[in-house]
């Protein structure tokens, strides 16, 4: 297909679009959420936690976390857990907890049977050494952020972290892949700057959430990944961080996890 990128190795593409198109023919696809659900994922994961996905950010929220015995992140600073990455800095191995996210949890629920890896710039080099064990073909997806009248705002920090994964991966890389590698060369030396210029890190600051950049800016600092298991996200094996949407079905080996029906 046109927009697959099927002649190279390492494919990137914005959004829902770019999973729905690439997805199908990749050994594995990592999806970039910088500022909220990917960073989430890797520092709760690290600790032991586990996250489950989920799409929507309303009452069906807390539905589906009580029907899995979990807790639910909030949008509200202080609240508890939140989408903030600094939230979960303490929090204990074994939580349970559902975070309710319509950019990364939505991409992640998008992809199939294809394995599905978080990542973001804290654990870029991690996640791409991971990824190339499941197989050649891998797809980096910049999850974006959203205008308000709902549609796709491709997010410079989504970008430059797509940028650090595949700037760490092996083989043929598509025009947009290199592009994205380029951004992140040209940011890597002056990180924080540039995330308290960009509009997300500016929409950030104006809300007086400044540790959250500082927190998703620290690029490289942990090496680990975590795996989906029946739509639920654990660390996997050491310091390893990512999420791997295919292994929905070891959920099942470790007690039947419900997967969210699609109109919740």
């Amino acid at each position: 297909m046109m927009f697959d990128q099927t002649e190279f190795d390492l494919r990137c593409e914005w959004g829902e679009q770019g999973v729905i198109n690439l997805a199908p023919t990749s050994d594995a696809i990592v999806i970039v959420d910088v500022l909220s659900f990917s960073t989430c994922v890797e520092i709760a994961t690290s600790r032991g936690a586990v996250i489950f996905p989920y799409r929507f950010q309303d009452g069906s929220a807390l539905t589906y976390a009580q029907s899995v015995n979990a807790l639910l992140a909030t949008h509200q600073r202080g609240a508890g857990y939140s989408l903030s990455p600094s939230s979960l800095i303490q929090i204990p191995a074994g939580t349970r907890l559902v975070i309710p996210s319509p950019n990364g949890s939505t991409l992640t629920l998008l992809s199939g049977q294809t394995p599905t890896i978080a990542g973001c710039l804290r654990n870029g080099e991690a996640v791409a050494r991971f990824a190339q064990t499941l197989g050649n073909r891998i797809a980096v997806i910049p999850a974006g952020e959203r205008w308000r009248e709902g549609s796709l705002r491709p997010a410079w920090e989504d970008w430059v972290g797509a940028g650090a994964i595949l700037s760490h991966l092996q083989g043929s890389r598509s025009p947009e892949a290199e592009a994205a590698i380029v951004a992140f060369q040209h940011a890597k030396e002056n990180l924080q700057t540039r995330l308290s210029q960009c509009g997300s890190g500016k929409e950030l600051i104006a809300r007086g959430i400044r540790s959250r950049r500082e927190t998703c800016g620290n690029a490289q600092q942990q090496p680990m990944r975590s795996r989906f298991a029946q739509r639920h996200l654990r660390c996997i094996r050491k310091r390893l961080n990512v999420s791997s949407h295919n292994q929905m079905k070891i959920a099942a080996n470790f007690g039947n996890i419900p997967i969210p029906p699609s109109n919740l």
